[in-house]
């Protein structure tokens, strides 16, 4: 991924061994890394047991809130791509016992397709 990319927005896939010893402190006994992206300094981590959505606040990004969300909590789930003058899409994820939705939003260039398709792989077993 380049630098013009990362600036943009545009999702790209991490490497998952790196992301391993970073996540190693907050992985559950038997929890494996799937599959992850990476959107500026935010992240979508696929594990084979939940998501994890990685915000990093702040100028220096030392602030992170990690929000799990166990794949079987997942009632339904919405990807809206981006329309001719809205350059950027919506992902939206309902979750059992909650009213509204949590919601993300994918720059443009994000592989929406990529990560419908993988939620719906984990979701849907």
């Amino acid at each position: 991924m380049g630098l013009l990319d990362s600036l943009m927005g545009n999702a790209s896939e991490v490497n998952l061994d790196e992301l391993a010893q970073e996540l190693a402190p907050i992985m559950a006994d038997g929890e494996t890394l799937s599959l992850a992206y990476r959107v500026i300094r935010d992240m979508f981590v696929f594990t084979n047991k939940r998501l994890i959505l990685i915000d990093k606040q702040g100028v220096t990004g030392k602030k992170v809130s990690y929000h799990s969300v166990p794949y079987k909590s997942i009632t339904h789930f919405e990807v809206e791509t981006a329309g001719t003058f809205d350059m950027d899409s919506e992902l939206k994820i309902w979750i059992s016992g909650q009213k509204d939705p949590l919601v993300k939003e994918l720059k443009k260039g994000t592989d929406v397709v990529g990560i419908q398709k993988t939620i719906a792989n984990f979701s849907l077993k």
